[in-house]
């Protein structure tokens, strides 16, 4: 329990570090205004889920899944986020971009998923 409880911590960090650097990255690339940072965390990490559940399963590799999936993954992805930025564009008066967010970020991530799982199983098929 406890080497497992060590595993989701360590890959919390790195995930989350992660996170703070694709948010740095984005901003400066692209500037405030529209949660992008957030779009790309959770639709990379869906993708990155779906493949990873297959390569685990394939590779009988699931005792990493605390580490990669719910650490790393985890904290690189962010629904506490993606809700404070859609909150945010509803209050300040822009509720059709908030809902295109809301809207766009879950079927992005849904796709993503969706492609990490295809293409991790076009690797092992």
């Amino acid at each position: 329990m406890v080497q497992t409880l060590l595993q989701v911590a360590l890959g919390g960090a790195l995930g989350a570090s992660a996170r703070y650097l694709v948010n740095v990255g984005t901003m400066r690339l692209i500037g405030p205004g529209f949660p992008w940072a957030t779009v790309v965390v959770n639709v990379l990490g869906s993708f990155l889920m779906g493949a990873l559940v297959v390569t685990l399963a394939h590779k009988d590799a699931t005792r990493l899944a605390p580490l990669l999936m719910t650490g790393v993954l985890g904290g690189f992805t962010t629904f506490s986020a993606f809700s404070l930025d859609a909150l945010t564009l509803w209050e300040r008066g822009q509720a059709s971009l908030a809902a295109a967010y809301v809207a766009g970020s879950v079927i992005l991530s849904l796709a993503g998923i969706f492609a990490g799982v295809v293409a991790a199983r076009g690797i092992f098929a």
